[in-house]
C-alpha cells in the first residue's frame, strides 16, 4: 500500500499510518502484528512503531494478543460508525423517539472504561454538559455506561474498570466497585439503567441496550432530561417504555441490516489481479 505517493508534499509516514487503520474491517477486527505488517505491506518493525503510536493516540488498542480499532476513529470521518451502518439504522428511530418525548436521545458504545457517543438527536435544553459525536464520559457515571458495563462478562469487568478514563473529568468517588457490581446485577436483570445526577448536577437519564443480530449488546440508547423539569417517576413511567420500544426497533433493523445479501471477497494480491 505504501510507496505510491509521487508529489513532493506527500508524507509517506502518514500514508503508512492510514494504511494500518485500513487493514481492519468486519473480517479482521483483531489482527496480530504480523498480520498488520503483511496486510499493509510493511516491515514488522515499521508496523510495530505505527501500531504503538496509534495506540498511544487512542485509535487502536491491544486485544487478545493482537490489535483492534477503538471508537476514536470517529474523529477520522465517522469511519467506525459507518462500518457498522449504525447511524443509518438508528436515525429514524431516534428522531421518532425525540419527537415523542421532547427530550434528547443518544447512542454510545464502550471504549475501555469510557463511553463514546456515536449517534445523537438533540433538542435545545439548558443542560450542564455539552454532548457531540465522539464525546466520551466515564461509563460508571452514565446510564448508557451502566448498560454497556452490565454486558461485560463479570470476569472481565475489573480489567475494564481499571483502564484510565480519557474523558478529562475528575475521578468519581460516589460509588465503590462493589456497589457498582451490585447495581450492574440489577441492570442485567431489569434491562435498563438509571443515572440520576451522577455525571453532573441536573442531568438525569435512562438507557437500554441495543443488540445486533446475534443478541450481543453493541450499543446503548438513552433519553436525557433536566432533573428540575422531569421527575424520575415520569422518566421511568413515560419515557422508558418509548425508549425500550425504539431500542427494540433499532435492534431488529440492525439484525436485518446484518443479514442483507452482501459479501466481501478477500483482497487479491497485485500480482494475481
Amino acid at each position: 500500500m505504501a510507496g505510491r505517493g509521487a508529489g513532493p508534499e506527500f508524507v509517506e509516514a502518514l500514508a503508512r499510518g492510514l494504511d494500518v487503520l485500513a487493514c481492519f474491517g468486519p473480517a479482521a477486527r483483531t489482527m496480530s502484528l504480523s498480520e498488520v505488517a503483511a496486510a499493509a505491506g510493511l516491515a514488522r518493525p515499521t508496523a510495530r512503531r505505527l501500531l504503538l503510536t496509534l495506540e498511544e493516540l487512542g485509535y487502536v488498542r491491544t486485544e487478545g494478543g493482537g490489535f483492534a480499532l477503538t471508537p476514536r476513529v470517529l474523529d477520522l470521518g465517522m469511519a467506525y460508525v459507518g462500518s457498522l451502518g449504525l447511524w443509518d439504522v438508528a436515525r429514524p428511530h431516534l428522531e421518532e423517539l425525540v419527537a415523542q418525548t421532547g427530550e434528547s436521545s443518544s447512542m454510545a458504545q464502550l471504549d475501555g472504561s469510557d463511553i463514546v457517543y456515536v449517534a445523537r438527536v438533540s433538542v435545545p435544553k439548558l443542560i450542564a454538559l455539552r454532548v457531540e459525536i465522539g464525546t466520551r464520559f466515564p461509563a460508571a457515571q452514565t446510564s448508557q455506561g451502566k448498560v454497556l458495563l452490565a454486558a461485560v462478562p463479570p470476569q472481565d469487568l475489573p480489567a475494564v474498570l481499571a483502564q484510565p478514563s480519557r474523558a478529562g473529568l475528575p475521578p468519581y468517588i460516589g460509588t465503590t466497585e462493589e456497589q457498582l457490581r451490585d447495581e450492574l446485577t440489577g441492570v442485567r436483570a431489569r434491562g435498563w439503567a438509571l443515572a440520576d445526577e451522577e455525571l453532573a448536577p441536573g442531568v438525569r437519564s435512562v438507557a437500554v441496550p441495543v443488540r445486533d443480530g446475534t443478541g450481543a449488546v453493541r450499543a446503548a440508547m438513552n433519553v436525557t432530561v433536566h432533573a428540575a423539569e422531569t421527575s424520575t417517576e415520569r422518566l421511568l413511567g413515560e419515557h422508558l417504555p418509548r425508549l425500550l420500544r425504539a431500542a427494540g426497533e433499532v435492534s431488529a433493523d440492525w439484525a436485518r441490516w446484518q443479514s442483507r445479501p452482501h459479501a466481501e471477497l478477500p483482497r487479491r494480491d497485485a500480482g494475481t489481479a
